[in-house]
């Protein structure tokens, strides 16, 4: 299995932000544009790019599809998107924009006869994001805190079909401290199926923890803050990586 590096964009208000730790009152501006930060990342090698609408995570609906557009129109790479999917008709809009894959979170366990469908009807164009918090699965951009464990959750939509799972450590996002390895290694090996993983990665070597881990399941990494602010340069690790 390859690894790859999936460079993160989070889109408030048109514009490419990072929150810490989801808190909509921590956020930083990197790019008013959001499709020339993911023509950056293509020209350094990002072989796939990772899209948030963080105005659509908490809306409950789709809020920035038009800018998410032009950035799957704009780079040559595929494109995955999450944030505030909760309906088939949210999701064929993203899928006919050219979005290659969109992440379904809050309603994986909010609206379980709904993931069922898209799973079924949309098959591999569909990943899972789980979100958690202690171990539990956190919704509604991080707001809210569910009683369900994450690694229940996989298991359960890995029978129904789910081929990828995002999984992000809320206590790691945005802080710097390298990402919960055992954690995901975990969840990939309780449910079989790829696991790619969010927040906490923040330096070459934290990438290269989880890529020998390839073998187990794990399918890559998102990394937003650290490409951010430099500590992690992609060309260099798309190269080291190899």
């Amino acid at each position: 299995m390859s690894f790859i590096i999936y460079p993160a964009i989070d889109i408030r208000g048109g514009k490419c932000v990072r929150l810490i730790q989801g808190d909509y009152n921590q956020e930083t501006v990197y790019n008013d544009s959001p499709l020339a930060a993911a023509k950056a990342w293509e020209a350094q090698g990002g072989a796939y790019i990772h899209l948030v609408d963080l105005d659509g995570a908490k809306a409950g609906h789709p809020v920035n599809d038009e800018v998410i557009g032009q950035i799957a129109a704009g780079v040559n790479v595929p494109v995955q998107v999450g944030g505030g999917l909760r309906t088939v008709s949210h999701v064929k809009r993203l899928l006919s924009l050219g979005v290659s894959r969109v992440i379904i979170g809050t309603a994986a366990i909010e609206d379980r006869a709904f993931t069922e469908e898209v799973l079924g009807t949309y098959g591999d164009k569909v990943a899972i994001g789980i979100d958690a918090r202690n171990g539990y699965v956190a919704t509604r951009g991080w707001l809210e805190t569910s009683e369900v464990k994450a690694e229940e959750l996989a298991k359960e939509l890995a029978a129904k079909g789910a081929e990828t799972f995002i999984f992000t450590d809320i206590s790691r996002d945005g802080m710097m401290q390298g990402p919960n390895v055992d954690a995901i290694v975990s969840l990939a090996k309780s449910s079989g199926r790829t696991v790619i993983a969010s927040g906490g990665v923040s330096v070459l070597d934290d990438l290269v923890r989880l890529n020998e881990h390839a073998s187990n399941g794990v399918g890559g990494a998102i990394v937003g803050k650290a490409l951010y602010t430099g500590s992690i340069d992609l060309a260099e690790a798309v190269e080291a990586l190899k």
